[in-house]
């Protein structure tokens, strides 16, 4: 890892610009300068023929070709993101291009978990620009160009990157090493079926690039664009957005505390940060409201310490910015032995984890490693005035990465606002490799600018010592867990990738002197290789594009087309039949959303906590095993299966060894596709049913004993007794569907001695109903559903969802009611 200067250090120490100098403001001021970052750029003269000029379109271009070879897999098709992007969120866009394609709002779904609100979600993506674009132009929208948008986020998120280190004046060799890890590497790689994150992550540089140029110029202009892209990253309401939301304000920070004047700094930042601000609140505040809301009717209004702590990251983990793979979590054909494997928990027992192999996946490059450890940590220069912000705030994310590993964590959890509200601490990789990008492409900057002081002797004992340290430290983990042979293949890629590292470093620095662009493609070359192969399609990251054929519009899949043809067959004027897939795939559960059927369950780690409680539903049936019953639905052939309209079930294995309590002709067996057991439930209850029976129920009873001894084809149970209705009328009714679409829902009621109109799908508080175009009131029935109390007569009842005015008018009693509390006392 040794590196040798081969150009003079110019005398004053300070940084050599790599780009054209660029017209800029200085703060507090209009008049224009020449803009000189950090510690300042020295002359042209003074840097002699090592001052690279390289215009940022040729930048742009570089980095476009380089990100090609790692993402080209992805970009062609050959393979797709599996996992959490096909089962969460390819739905979601699919369902977002339907129901715009049908002219419909696509701010509810009854697809999943018997109606849920897509516009409180956040992974719903309905505010997410690019796929909402998809969306827009495509109602079939393709495996191949959702994984793309993925991409391009990235690739945005480099582009940010690059004009962060352009703006000061920093080497473009180092703004595409910095821009190819940030984009290619660590979990923005190994963890991109994780798109919300993705998403949020790609934010963070272009609101710090333009963040900075707010704070530096003084620009209001840049401090509302910088804003409006924040509020777009809260937006996506996860933990990586949390987290980079923090290290803006600690950049913020760090620019009123540097210099000699802060007070003159602060109040320079005062109309950029308004600005920002004010465009911040405009485009998070209502889903951020919303999401918050959400989050207090959920079964997870915040996650308790010990379960946020077992998604901790794992010390040895830290290996892997060294070792790409080293626990085998890409190779099908090594045994995964990292910590929480079986092979980690024989030799050490179990460390409380729960995480994925792939969340462990930090390696951003050989080049990135090489700069950080050798010129950053053993040079001392990730200290530098210029880059010492991020490098604080890379130790503290790796403070909260480590989680309950370190005492840090457990204070940041009880002190930072909003950390309780997520449960994995290792998210923070995500945020924690961008930054180390950073450090890692300034620090290449200062090399290939010649400003790099030259080793010590005991510096270059420690740059040759800690390669070695980090081979022993592999092999003598692998060694203590499952012999050192499975570590071979990892340490061995991993010195050829260093070594190569080193010889590229040195070939730049003699390039940049006479062909700085030569350089720079290079340096970007390499990175894109290094990334390709270390990063390559894994497991985790790349499936064939048919493993998810029952997504596709238009499916052929047999499992697919059958239940399709079988509830067009039992549709009705009052029925919507729902089905339920257990067992069945990863990626099924939200299959609803994507063929445009009504699953009982679905995937997503929020629900409703009343639909939560009746059923038990968990994140998720992908597994047999996930399928677990409650009291109020304690078997398919329960009144509560029937009251949801279960009609059809399709299992991965026999129904029996899910629901121990079926008897024979409980069920019809229908077909045994290639993917699934399929089987009618005939007693399945119409989505409308209109009521002339009704009884007070404690419905927290319910709940805990199940069903009572009720008729519910005859018979609502409610939590209070109906206005205007007795009820125990003999006469019947009927009620029958004229629309039913994502946001309204439009029923024809025949009531000649009036009654309950009843909707089987889930309550919720932002719905309204009228009668006639007359407010009613919509009361919990059954413990999860709707109904109305319909007067004697033929009616319209009108259901429709009002998420804007709903949430506005829950918050603002939500602030006054302590007012008004106190002004009763």
């Amino acid at each position: 890892m040794t590196l040798r200067n081969h150009a003079p250090v110019p005398a004053d120490g300070k940084a050599v610009s790599a780009w054209h100098d660029e017209p800029a403001r200085t703060p507090g001021t209009d008049r224009v300068q020449t803009w000189r970052a950090g510690a300042g750029l020295s002359s042209p003269a003074a840097a002699g023929a090592s001052a690279a000029r390289v215009p940022v379109v040729v930048t742009l271009a570089i980095f476009a070709l380089a990100f090609l070879l790692p993402a080209w897999p992805w970009l062609s098709g050959a393979v797709t993101i599996p996992w959490d992007a096909k089962s969460q969120f390819f739905p979601q866009v699919q369902f977002l291009a339907s129901s715009l394609a049908r002219g419909e709002w696509p701010w509810w779904s009854p697809n999943v978990f018997a109606g849920w609100a897509q516009v409180s979600d956040p992974q719903s993506l309905l505010f997410s620009p690019l796929h909402v674009l998809l969306a827009a132009f495509n109602s079939a929208v393709s495996l191949r160009a959702f994984d793309a948008v993925t991409f391009a986020y990235l690739f945005l998120g480099g582009v940010g990157i690059i004009l962060f280190f352009r703006d000061r004046g920093w080497h473009a060799g180092g703004a595409l090493v910095a821009a190819m890890a940030f984009a290619l590497g660590g979990s923005a790689n190994a963890r991109m079926q994780h798109t919300g994150q993705i998403i949020s992550l790609a934010y963070l540089p272009l609101v710090l690039w333009l963040g900075a140029r707010a704070l530096e110029r003084s620009s209001w202009r840049a401090g509302l664009a910088a804003g409006a892209l924040a509020g777009l990253m809260a937006i996506g309401r996860d933990q990586v957005a949390l987290l980079s939301l923090y290290v803006l304000a600690g950049f913020v920070l760090a620019h009123w505390l540097s210099g000699t004047q802060p007070l003159a700094r602060l109040r320079a930042s005062i109309k950029p940060l308004t600005a920002a601000a004010v465009s911040a609140v405009v485009v998070a505040a209502v889903p951020v409201m919303m999401t918050t809301l959400l989050a207090a009717r959920s079964n997870r209004p915040e996650i308790g310490y010990d379960s946020a702590a077992g998604g901790s990251l794992h010390p040895v983990h830290l290996l892997q910015f060294a070792f790409a793979d080293l626990f085998g979590a890409m190779d099908p054909s090594v045994e995964y032995w990292a910590p929480q494997s079986p092979a980690w928990d024989a030799a050490w027992g179990w460390p409380g984890l729960y995480l994925s192999q792939n969340m462990g996946l930090v390696y951003a490059g050989a080049l990135t490693l090489v700069a950080v450890v050798s010129f950053g940590f053993i040079r001392g220069m990730a200290w530098a005035r210029e880059i010492r912000f991020f490098t604080i705030a890379a130790m503290l994310l790796l403070l909260y990465t480590l989680g309950s590993y370190t005492p840090a964590f457990r204070l940041m959890y009880d002190l930072l606002p909003a950390v309780a509200l997520y449960r994995r601490p290792a998210d923070a990789t995500f945020v924690l490799v961008m930054l180390v990008a950073v450090i890692a492409g300034y620090l290449v900057h200062r090399w290939l600018a010649g400003t790099v002081p030259t080793a010590t002797r005991r510096q270059r004992v420690c740059e040759v010592a800690c390669p070695i340290a980090l081979i022993v430290a592999a092999l003598a983990l692998a060694f203590s867990v499952v012999g050192i042979g499975p570590a071979l293949a990892p340490v061995a890629t991993a010195m050829v990738f260093t070594a190569a590292a080193v010889t590229i470093l040195m070939l730049a620095r003699r390039l940049n002197a006479r062909w700085p662009v030569a350089a720079a493609g290079l340096i970007a070359a390499f990175m894109a290789f290094d990334l390709a192969v270390n990063q390559a399609p894994h497991v985790s990251t790349a499936q064939p594009p048919h493993s998810f054929d029952a997504l596709r519009p238009n499916t052929n899949d047999e499992t697919v087309r059958l239940l399709k043809a079988r509830l067009a067959g039992t549709a009705a004027p009052d029925r919507r039949d729902r089905v339920e897939l257990v067992g069945v795939g990863y990626h099924w559960p939200n299959l609803g959303l994507a063929q445009g059927f009504d699953h009982v369950f679905g995937h997503n780690p929020l629900r409703l906590r009343w639909f939560q409680e009746a059923t038990h539903a968990g994140d998720t049936v992908a597994l047999a095993s996930q399928r677990v019953f409650s009291p109020l639905y304690p078997s398919y052939r329960s009144a509560f299966a029937d009251l949801l309209g279960v009609r059809f079930i399709a299992a991965g294995v026999p129904v029996e060894q899910i629901d121990a309590a079926l008897k024979p002709g409980d069920l019809n067996f229908i077909a045994r596709t290639k993917d699934a057991y399929v089987y009618e439930n005939p007693r399945a209850l119409p989505r409308v049913m209109l009521l002339t029976d009704w009884r007070l129920a404690n419905f927290e009873e319910l709940l805990q004993n199940g069903w009572p001894d009720v008729d519910p084809r005859r018979t609502v149970l409610l939590k209070k007794a109906p206005v205007g209705f007795p009820g125990g009328a003999v006469v019947g009714g009927s009620a029958r569907l004229l629309r039913y679409a994502n946001t309204e829902v439009v029923v024809e009621v025949e009531a000649p001695a009036g009654g309950i109109l009843l909707l089987n799908d889930v309550w919720q508080p932002w719905w309204r109903a009228d009668i006639d175009g007359a407010e009613a009131e919509i009361l919990k029935a059954d413990v999860i559903f709707r109904a109305v109390v319909c007067p004697r007569g033929r009616h319209v009842v009108r259901f429709s969802f009002h998420p804007f005015a709903g949430a506005f008018a829950e918050m603002f009693g939500k602030v006054m009611s302590p007012a008004i509390a106190m002004r009763s006392q």
